[in-house]
């Protein structure tokens, strides 16, 4: 007896703690360093996972960066090789707060939240503060920002042999329907 009423509770005390972050590992971020004239520098990855911890609005993203893809397989091989150098380098990995941020609250229109982290790409970190656009949806909470990061920041030397083809500020977006 005293089993039978053991596995119900044991399921639902892990069901309560599942509930305390919700995720997602279809995120998609796209990046674009394109110079006008020039061809287009643009590359999105879809192997991003991404966690909200509902206790303290923390956000957690990482990225593989060998899984960013471009239009030409040579542009994916140089990012990989001589810019962003995935072999030391594999991950970009931020974490940050939500200002003001409660599940209970999150409206289904679109709303602009305030995030501040630390952002760590080519093994250096820095301080960020991005908005970010989140809402309730059948899906979940989609999050979408857009922000530009510079390539300086993060030790991201760009050849003088083609700097004029190549933006050092980059657009970044960000996708994530997280549940």
């Amino acid at each position: 007896m005293k089993k039978l009423l053991l596995f119900p509770l044991l399921f639902l005390a892990l069901q309560t703690v599942a509930q305390k972050k919700i995720t997602t590992t279809n995120g998609s971020i796209t990046f674009e360093a394109s110079v006008p004239v020039f061809e287009e520098v643009k590359a999105i990855n879809t192997a991003v996972t991404c966690t909200i911890t509902l206790e303290n609005s923390e956000l957690i993203c990482k990225a593989n960066m060998r899984a960013f893809v471009f239009k030409k397989e040579l542009m994916q091989d140089h990012f990989n090789r001589y810019y962003i150098e995935s072999d030391r380098y594999p991950q970009a990995h931020f974490t940050g707060i939500i200002e003001k941020f409660d599940l209970k609250n999150v409206p289904e229109t679109p709303t602009s939240y305030q995030i501040k982290g630390k952002l760590k790409i080519h093994g250096r970190t820095k301080n960020i503060s991005i908005i970010a656009v989140l809402q309730k949806t059948k899906m979940g909470i989609v999050l979408d920002s857009q922000f530009d990061l510079n390539t300086d920041d993060y030790g991201i030397v760009i050849p003088n042999v083609i700097i004029a083809k190549i933006s050092k500020t980059v657009a970044t977006q960000l996708h994530f329907v997280l549940n």
